[in-house]
């Protein structure tokens, strides 16, 4: 039963992770789905109160940093708000159009296209809000993936 517990959690955790990479994969709600499994096929009382309030603390700094970072990116390098939303709107159609490059191409085509459309900037400086928001949407992801790899550890401290 152990391994059948630890397996349903890891897959769980794992699908967590692939988020990172296909955005549309809601990677919290998968590390959630871990913790719950947990406490439906063995047992919640290892999961104290003080488990959850730093749960959801760690949760709100990861969709915090998420944010921020692409803001950041956009921003920094000079992009709009609707820089900010093709960046966006390429990073969760872009794996599926390209995959694998859509990933990386997704929100610069997206960044790109929305500056050119909507605010009428240069080629140049629209492939500057690109590299932008890309850099954003990378740094996201890595913090993102500190932030789950937190959780799991916090978890794993808890229930062992």
């Amino acid at each position: 039963m152990d391994i059948l517990v630890w397996g349903l959690v890891s897959i769980a955790f794992l699908v967590a992770f692939v988020g990172l990479i296909y955005p549309i994969i809601p990677s919290v709600l998968f590390i959630y789905i871990g913790f719950i499994l947990y406490g439906i096929l063995y047992e919640f009382s290892s999961m104290t109160i003080s488990f959850w309030i730093l749960q959801v603390l760690l949760t709100a700094l990861l969709f915090a940093a998420d944010y921020a970072s692409n803001l950041f990116g956009v921003k920094k390098y000079g992009g709009s708000k609707a820089a900010i939303w093709g960046s966006t709107i390429g990073l969760l159609i872009g794996p599926f159009v390209i995959p694998l490059a859509g990933i990386i191409l997704g929100p610069f085509i997206g960044a790109v296209v929305a500056e050119l459309l909507f605010h009428r900037k240069s080629f140049k400086e629209s492939v500057q809000v690109g590299v932008g928001s890309l850099l954003g949407f990378l740094g996201g992801a890595v913090a993102k993936g500190v932030l789950q790899a937190i959780m799991i550890v916090i978890f794993l401290v808890y229930v062992i």
